[in-house]
C-alpha cells in the first residue's frame, strides 16, 4: 500500500510542477510596468451617460485626464485600416445600427454617434493626441474575423511615435503571443474571465478551461493578468501571484467596497461608475 501512495505522491508532485511551469508569466518585465501599476484606470474613460458622456468617447477621456486617472480603452481596425476606439464590433448597442465595425470604412463610421449623444467614436490617433502622455493608457486590442496580426501590427506602428506610457492587453492569446514575438519590449497582458459563464455559453469548454486557468502563459509569457474581479480567487491566478509575483489587474470595479477589497489584495483597479479619489 505504501508503494501505491508513493507513486501517487510522485504523480501529484510531477503534475503540480508541470502546472506551475505552464502558468509561469514573463519573470523579467519591462521597467515601465512599475510606473503603470501606480495608477487606477477608468474603464472606457471616465464615462457617465446620464451626463451625456458615452463610453470610449473623447469627452470620457478628457475627464479621465483631468482627474489624473489612467485610461482603459478598446481598439478595432476598420476595413480601410483606420484604428478606432470603441468596445463592440456590432454597433447596435452603441450606435443603434445593425452593422459590423470591421466591414466599414472611416468615412462611414465617423458619421455615427455614440449612445444618442453628439459624440462619435474617436480614432486612436485622436486619443493619443488628446492624452499626450499625461496619464498612462491600458489598451485592449479587440481582434475580429481573424485580423489579429493586422490589428496588432497597426496599433504597434502607431504607438512607436507616442511618447507616453502604455500597456497592451487582450482576451485573445494570439494577440499576446504576437506581442511577445514582434514587440518584446512592450508591457503585455492577458485578459481573463470565465467565458462560458460570463460571455458566451457556446464557447468550447476545453478552451474556457485552458484560458481561465492561465495555461496559455507558457506560450504568451504575459507581464500582467487582468482578471474579472468576481473570479479573482481562481487557483491558477493565486499560484501565479504567489510563485511569480505577477502583476494583477481587476476589472471592472463598480463600487467603493469592491475597490477597497481589491486594493487590500494589491491589484491594479480598472473601475467605472464612481470616483476612487472621492473615497
Amino acid at each position: 500500500m505504501s508503494h501505491v501512495f508513493r507513486k501517487l505522491a510522485i504523480l501529484a508532485g510531477t503534475s503540480l510542477a508541470g502546472w506551475t511551469l505552464l502558468i509561469r508569466p514573463r519573470t523579467q518585465s519591462p521597467k515601465m510596468l512599475e510606473d503603470l501599476k501606480k495608477y487606477d484606470y477608468a474603464h472606457r474613460g471616465l464615462h457617465d451617460i446620464e451626463k451625456g458622456v458615452p463610453e470610449n468617447s473623447m469627452e470620457a477621456f478628457r475627464r479621465a485626464v483631468d482627474h489624473g486617472f489612467g485610461i482603459e480603452m478598446d481598439v478595432h481596425i476598420l476595413r480601410d485600416g483606420q484604428l478606432v476606439v470603441i468596445h463592440d464590433s456590432n454597433l447596435k448597442r452603441l450606435c443603434g445600427v445593425e452593422r459590423t465595425l470591421e466591414e466599414m470604412t472611416w468615412n462611414e463610421a465617423e458619421k455615427l454617434r455614440l449612445q444618442g449623444t453628439e459624440e462619435r467614436m474617436p480614432l486612436l490617433q485622436e486619443v493619443l493626441s488628446l492624452v499626450g502622455g499625461r496619464v498612462p493608457l491600458l489598451i485592449e486590442i479587440k481582434p475580429e474575423q481573424g485580423n489579429h496580426k493586422e490589428l496588432c501590427a497597426a496599433v504597434c506602428r502607431m504607438l512607436r511615435s507616442y511618447g507616453g506610457m502604455y500597456w497592451i492587453e487582450s482576451f485573445d492569446p494570439r494577440v499576446v503571443a504576437w506581442l511577445k514575438k514582434h514587440e518584446p519590449g512592450l508591457v503585455r497582458g492577458q485578459l481573463l474571465t470565465y467565458l462560458r459563464k460570463n460571455e458566451t455559453r457556446d464557447f468550447p469548454a476545453i478552451l474556457d478551461f485552458i484560458l481561465r486557468n492561465l495555461l496559455t502563459n507558457c506560450w504568451t509569457r504575459p507581464d500582467f493578468i487582468a482578471y474579472h474581479h468576481e473570479e479573482r480567487d481562481n487557483l491558477s491566478l493565486r499560484l501565479c501571484r504567489k510563485l511569480y509575483n505577477v502583476c494583477q489587474a481587476d476589472w471592472t470595479i463598480r463600487t467603493p467596497e469592491e475597490y477597497h477589497e481589491e486594493k487590500k489584495d494589491g491589484s491594479v483597479a480598472i473601475f467605472e461608475h464612481f470616483n476612487p479619489k472621492a473615497l
